[in-house]
């Protein structure tokens, strides 16, 4: 092999989930991508298994994806969301009936909504442990990402977040597989080398960063972002492929434009009647995506033509069979000129593959059997293992940026999300305070134990105990806060209300507990209501924040 391949697949959605609601339209954003990429994915990783395809990927599960899969109220609340489609599929394939090729798509829809439910249910509604059984065979690695993917250097310099996001981060993980994390997803690839201390401390060994990161290193990279550059707090750092990027993401040269591809935007949520649809729609009263679709893109006029998946996985196989054709020619010339096997790592957002590119599961599958089958240039490989093969890498300090928009932090620094930031500010330097108060007065009273002077009355330890909940739920909002998603939205227009009260109600929440805890008057009723809505991390250690 001259080369090899490391595809990551980013797989995040942020904590969305409210037990307050019977129904809530943010809720569906977890179901789409697990009914259209999640499932499939694991789907597709146990067939490489069972066919013996060597073909090891690495994917980072985030740690509210984590928590958002692992809860039982949303794994009974996607069960009844899946009935509710295959309820709604098989009205399709009646009302459809006389119209061959939009019943051809109908059952298409029905046959693959079965067999989703059927594998979630054969699975016990785990998929945690669908990825981690796949990660303990070799055929993929998981990697970890901020505890709440924020933003890390917009939370500099308050460093207590950055070790809270990290810490707990890793924490999780370990809970959820089993073995601590080797690889860490900066969350949109934002970097600041002030950041690899925290990195270090966490036993971290490598991260990714976008092409322009690694290629701006101090000193400049030889082989640019084709080898793995090694900071001076000893971390490896991959660099983004820019033109396996450009492949996939670019508006004019990506293949999920393809006019063959499903349209992502045509759904009968928005087509079909009222009536026939109010009982699928998570929030009465309002329109939203079904999953059902019978368009194709077509083009960017409004008329759109009827979707053929024929004529679209011919499409996936022919830009399957182009992406490996470059991919071999790139490694091929890297090759030429290095003394080490060059990588080639091409990082995605997982959902984009099924959710918002319908056909990107085939695409991935088509293109990993071409590769396996068909070429002996390049091999894929995790970035863990390259690190094992080859451990000799050019020390260098990466360049701040991130792969968002501009290569720095516009995307959540702005005219829409500047006034969030003054208000984190406030709340962090509160956190640290109530870690330093409480773990200090931890401290005496343990001193004083242990010389015998001090008599523990029956209440301590209830007292101490709510204690401990009220500051674990103090870091929970703290951290939710935190979160990038809500910038994000607030920047894209996607969904900004929604984002806003996120931002105000952990806010809000964190700002009575710390009231409560600094007064040493809890409301406990109070504070087991947040502690049900905002139920992720439950062994968080809130001395972090120390």
């Amino acid at each position: 092999m001259a080369g090899y391949l490391s595809l990551v697949l980013h797989a995040h959605l942020p904590f969305v989930r409210h037990p307050e609601h019977g129904t809530f339209l943010e809720e569906s954003w977890l179901f789409e991508a697990i009914t259209e990429c999640y499932i499939p994915l694991l789907q597709m990783l146990r067939r490489w298994l069972d066919e013996g395809i060597r073909a090891p990927l690495t994917v980072t599960l985030t740690p509210t994806l984590c928590a958002l899969l692992r809860d039982p109220l949303l794994q009974q609340r996607y069960a009844t969301h899946l009935e509710q489609m295959l309820d709604l599929s098989e009205k399709e394939l009646l009302r459809t009936l006389w119209e061959k090729p939009f019943n051809e798509l109908a059952r298409f829809y029905h046959h693959r909504l079965v067999a989703t439910a059927d594998f979630y249910r054969e699975n016990g509604r785990d998929l945690i442990s669908g990825f981690r059984d796949l990660q303990n065979a070799g055929q993929l690695e998981i990697i970890t990402s901020a505890a709440t993917h924020a933003v890390l250097p917009l939370l500099l310099p308050h460093t207590p977040s950055i070790r809270g996001q990290i810490l707990v981060a890793c924490d999780q993980y370990r809970a959820d597989f089993g073995r601590a994390p080797r690889g860490i997803w900066l969350p949109e690839c934002a970097y600041d080398e002030r950041l690899e201390p925290f990195l270090a401390e966490a036993n971290l060994r490598w991260f990714i960063l976008d092409t322009a990161g690694v290629l701006r290193a101090r000193p400049k990279p030889r082989y640019g972002a084709f080898a793995p550059l090694l900071s001076h707090h000893g971390l490896a750092v991959f660099g983004r492929d820019r033109a396996s990027a450009r492949q996939v993401w670019s508006r004019n040269e990506g293949y999920p434009g393809d006019p063959r591809y499903r349209d992502f935007y045509r759904d009968i949520g928005f087509d079909l009647d009222w009536d026939y649809l109010k009982p699928y729609l998570a929030t009465a009263g309002r329109r939203a995506f079904t999953g059902i679709k019978y368009h194709a893109i077509t083009g960017p006029g409004v008329s759109k033509q009827v979707y053929s998946r024929p004529a679209a996985l011919q499409a996936a196989d022919g830009h399957a069979g182009h992406f490996l054709d470059g991919l071999v020619r790139q490694v091929e010339r890297a090759a030429a000129i290095m003394q080490h096997p060059p990588l080639v790592v091409a990082p995605y957002d997982a959902e984009l593959f099924g959710h918002w590119w319908y056909e990107g599961p085939e695409f991935l599958d088509l293109l990993v059997r071409k590769a396996f089958y068909d070429q002996k240039a390049f091999a894929f490989i995790t970035p863990s293992e390259y690190l094992r093969r080859h451990p000799d890498l050019q020390v260098a300090t990466p360049a701040a940026s991130s792969w968002g928009e501009g290569g720095y932090w516009g995307m959540w620094l702005n005219d829409a999300s500047e006034w969030i930031y003054p208000h984190l500010k406030i709340a962090q330097d509160r956190m640290t305070s109530l870690a330093r108060r409480f773990s200090e007065q931890d401290e005496r009273e343990a001193s004083g134990m242990r010389r015998g002077n001090k008599r523990v009355s029956a209440g301590a330890p209830q007292r101490d105990d709510l204690r401990e909940r009220a500051l674990r739920q103090a870091a929970r909002e703290l951290l939710l806060a935190q979160a990038s998603d809500w910038p994000f939205m607030l920047r894209t227009g996607t969904s900004p209300e929604y984002a806003k009260g996120r931002i105000k109600s952990h806010l809000a929440r964190f700002a009575s507990l710390y009231d409560q805890l600094t007064s040493g008057q809890i409301d406990v009723d109070w504070l087991g209501g947040v502690e049900n809505t905002d139920n992720l991390f439950q062994n968080l250690d809130w001395r972090y924040w120390r």
